[in-house]
């Protein structure tokens, strides 16, 4: 997602500095844009503060793994990533009066009691389950940009993003789309924990960046959610990667994880009527560019 962030905002014109220590991103992602003298990359663990003397408008905050395999790797250290990290980020926004977008979750819902999910639900969360440390982490990462809103000024946006898939994807970071291709392509059994029943709603990467750019444009500074509204099982989905990839995988059904969440689709009435933005991917088009990129990075 950062990538294709700082690809559509050097075409419009920005000077871009990019901090990342590559724990779970790529710098194979980059290597076209460091071409650019716009570009320039800055290893940076965001649990340390930023030290970075250059002015600075905008910040888009999107540090933190996002898949489950990947933050639970080490739960301890994305907790960090989520606190200290977004510490760090705000206290650096705040000394360049910089405004400041928070890439939040859907996750923040839990396992959500209502559908589709609007930003005034409080959500439902497991304080004490292995997925704790992600869920929890954006809450409080929330909180902190709210507070240093209100307490110091700083000019915050808060996006809660669901699920998002398209080209770039680490091919091995565990989550659906990119798991179901990679077996797909490679035909070998596609895995469904539990019994596939669960839903999701995917956005596709192009269609995120635009909203977040909007809502940084915007002077709307509370939560406000980004996805696509339409809704799948992931047993369909499934069988549509199967389906357009000419696979011969089978499905095969393992034990759903903890906390699991049993749906996921966002009400994005905020995002239609202040940002003036609605997903434009459907999703088998999304999934084919996808597929086609997977293609060329398949070991």
């Amino acid at each position: 997602m950062g990538s294709n962030l700082c690809e559509t905002l050097l075409d419009l014109g920005h000077e871009i500095y990019c901090l990342d220590n590559n724990y779970t991103g790529s710098l194979k992602n980059i290597e076209q844009l460091k071409k650019n003298n716009m570009f320039h990359f800055i290893y940076q663990d965001i649990i340390e503060p930023i030290t970075l003397n250059v002015d600075i408008d905008e910040i888009y905050h999107l540090a933190c793994p996002a898949s489950p395999p990947k933050y639970q790797k080490d739960p301890i250290y994305t907790a960090k990533i989520c606190f200290l990290g977004a510490m760090n980020v705000l206290e650096f926004a705040k000394k360049k009066n910089a405004k400041v977008l928070l890439a939040s979750t859907s996750e923040i819902y839990g396992e959500p009691l209502i559908s589709p999910q609007h930003e005034e639900y409080r959500g439902n969360t497991n304080t004490l389950g292995i997925r704790s440390c992600y869920d929890e982490g954006k809450r409080i990462a929330e909180t902190l940009f709210m507070d240093f809103n209100r307490f110091y000024n700083v000019n915050t946006r808060i996006i809660r993003i669901f699920n998002t898939y398209g080209p770039k994807m680490n091919k091995n970071d565990g989550r659906v789309v990119s798991n179901f291709i990679n077996q797909a392509l490679s035909n070998i059994d596609i895995t469904i924990y539990g019994k596939g029943v669960q839903t999701r709603s995917f956005c596709y990467v192009t269609d995120l960046i635009s909203g977040m750019i909007k809502c940084m444009a915007s002077e709307y500074h509370l939560p406000i959610n980004l996805g696509n509204t339409k809704e799948i099982s992931i047993l369909n989905i499934g069988k549509i990667i199967i389906e357009l990839t000419k696979s011969n995988s089978k499905i095969i059904f393992k034990q759903l994880p903890e906390d699991d969440p049993t749906n996921r689709k966002p009400d994005i009435t905020k995002a239609r009527k202040i940002l003036n933005w609605e997903p434009k991917i459907i999703l088998r088009d999304g999934l084919l560019k996808t597929i086609e990129y997977f293609n060329t990075v398949k070991s």
